[in-house]
């Protein structure tokens, strides 16, 4: 199998949908007569027009899935239901659902088409709109090792892929999935600590998604362990090591632990499993 021999429909292409579009077509994975996109808000249709020529945009669920051999579900997880019973009669038993919907597992989106229909369960997040996506993939029991290939074919168009077993698809949730809202509130505490001692606010901010970024960056690059990259900073007796301890403190290694933790759990309570 082969992304250049699909016909690929995105149900849904808000945000996550239309930055999975334009990272196929920026890559030379398709070409756009190969992606059909539905969107509900006439405006938003004539963005991905201007966006993405030449790739068939609509509001017709039913229509974009036939002859499709990819079906994303990009859609809001309140309108999951609604969507399949729409395309449900229309969509190939032998497509290829992807589902991007937090919480739903693989069998439970599958009892909603045919017996043998193969899907596989993403979780991506949002800096996927950026090319920069963490996206963590699973198979269900009627997809195969080609189906999970495709998918992390498409997915790392946007970013880096990570494939799990399904059971820690809520832990993925967790960390991951959630996880760019916890950095961007770090960036935002570290402004207004910059801030209180004087600075700018623009400068502040600056500064400091410069520095969560080029940290990043570093850990990425190094392959070292992020403690050996804390030490690499941290001089005896010096600024770094007097912060560090004042954070030991106040306890920010375990509020990110029990944030994840709560996270993960709710994701379990959303869809339905347990340990």
């Amino acid at each position: 199998m082969s992304l250049s021999d699909q016909t690929i429909t995105v149900i849904g292409a808000g945000n996550i949908g239309r930055a999975l579009v334009g990272g196929l077509l920026n890559g030379g994975h398709v070409k756009p007569s190969q992606i059909r996109v539905t969107r509900r808000n006439p405006h938003a249709l004539d963005t991905l027009r201007e966006t993405f020529s030449g790739v068939s945009v609509g509001t017709d669920n039913k229509e974009a899935v036939i002859g499709a051999t990819i079906v994303i579900l990009s859609v809001k997880p309140t309108n999951w239901q609604t969507v399949i019973n729409e395309i449900r009669e229309h969509v190939s038993s032998d497509t290829l659902i992807v589902s991007v919907l937090a919480g739903l597992t693989t069998s439970r989106i599958g009892k909603e088409f045919s017996e043998n229909q193969p899907v596989v369960r993403t979780m991506p997040n949002t800096p996927m709109i950026v090319g920069k996506a963490a996206t963590a993939i699973s198979a269900g029991n009627t997809a195969t090792a080609d189906h999970l290939a495709l998918v992390q074919e498409m997915f790392e168009a946007v970013g880096s892929v990570e494939k799990v077993q399904e059971y820690l698809m809520d832990a993925v949730t967790g960390l991951s999935g959630s996880g760019p809202a916890y950095v961007f509130m770090l960036i935002e505490a570290l402004t207004d600590a910059g801030v209180k001692q004087g600075l700018p606010r623009s400068i502040s901010f600056r500064l400091a998604k410069q520095t969560v970024l080029g940290a990043a960056e570093l850990a990425h690059h190094s392959g070292e362990h992020p403690a050996i990259l804390r030490d690499q900073v941290t001089t005896p007796g010096g600024t770094t090591i007097s912060a560090i301890a004042e954070l030991e403190q106040y306890g920010l290694r375990t509020m990110f632990i029990h944030a994840v933790t709560t996270a993960t759990e709710r994701s379990k309570e959303l869809s339905g499993t347990d340990d």
